[in-house]
């Protein structure tokens, strides 16, 4: 990296950070912390407000932007096709503001970069298959965790001893939402449970957001799994002819796998077994599960219970 591309991503990491020390900037760049101290005293000769507080860091005044960024093709294309999946994947006030950011981010590009972003775009396409139920509970949800509101819904979940549906009304408080497998999740803390869950969109009905307000806890994080509540172990050997369709569809509740003589080991851990019943039911004969032999038994009479539909 030249120093001029050093000195932009400094304060870049200044602006993200908030606030960081000179040693930490120097381990970032790979570069001493004289080097630091010089590129920050170039930087405040330039124009750029950095404020150096003793023993706490470097921060920029309040209020301060980067003035407008060029971009590569590859960055223009990124952006711009950041902003068709969140048009498709969000509701419509969203879905207005990805497309007015997404032009504005064409008009300012040079005409010869346009052009080429033009043309990737219309090559590349993201499907989205939400229906519009769920986008309305997308936003009312979004708008939840914003307000940091409890919310108050029916929701749909499986018997844990068999297939079968049964629903109950939940209030909960939202802490994030993610997007796994082409379905929307709710992480939230359930008041029924008493314990993080996650919760799938598209089994929420009559979603209402209450006027009572939470805290969400400090350590939270979405990028760690929530799966605390996960405790019975699912094993399964998957025929070598069906691994690999098997890994383009991988089931949400799968925490590891392993090469098998045989075919491919994979791990699951449910809550309980019915989670992952009609998921494992879809491979047919090809996979075999190893344990829990209470699954395999659910299995079988599943399968017995398909075969007496086709005889007579």
């Amino acid at each position: 990296m030249n120093r001029t591309d050093r000195l932009l991503a400094i304060v870049l990491e200044i602006q993200a950070k908030k606030q960081i020390r000179a040693e930490d900037l120097a381990a970032i760049f790979e570069v001493s912390k004289r080097t630091i101290y010089r590129d920050v005293m170039a930087l405040s000769e330039s124009g750029v407000p950095v404020v150096a507080m003793p023993g706490q860091g470097y921060s920029l005044v309040e209020g301060y932007f980067l003035p407008p960024l060029s971009f590569t093709t590859d960055e223009a294309i990124m952006l711009m096709l950041g902003t068709d999946v969140v048009a498709q994947n969000f509701d419509a006030q969203y879905r207005a503001a990805a497309q007015s950011a997404g032009s504005k981010i064409i008009t300012v590009l040079p005409e010869k970069l346009r052009r080429e972003v033009e043309y990737l775009q219309s090559s590349i396409r993201f499907i989205a298959l939400n229906g519009p139920f769920e986008r309305e509970t997308l936003q009312q949800l979004r708008r939840a965790i914003i307000q940091r509101r409890t919310v108050r819904f029916r929701y749909n979940a499986r018997v844990h001893h068999d297939s079968t549906a049964e629903s109950s009304l939940r209030d909960a408080d939202p802490y994030a939402l993610l997007h796994v497998s082409g379905a929307w999740m709710l992480i939230a803390y359930c008041h029924l449970r008493h314990d993080n869950r996650h919760f799938r969109l598209d089994r929420m009905e009559e979603v209402s957001i209450l006027n009572k307000q939470f805290d969400r806890p400090s350590n939270f994080t979405v990028h760690e799994r929530q799966s605390n509540d996960r405790n019975v172990i699912i094993r399964a050997l998957f025929e070598p002819d069906t691994a690999r369709w098997m890994q383009e569809t991988p089931s949400f509740f799968q925490v590891a796998q392993e090469e098998h003589p045989e075919g491919l080991l994979v791990t699951f851990k449910v809550r309980y077994p019915a989670e992952l019943l009609n998921w494992m039911l879809s491979w047919g004969s090809h996979v075999h599960v190893l344990e829990p032999a209470s699954f395999r038994e659910m299995l079988a009479e599943e399968a017995r219970r398909m075969f007496a539909n086709y005889t007579t």
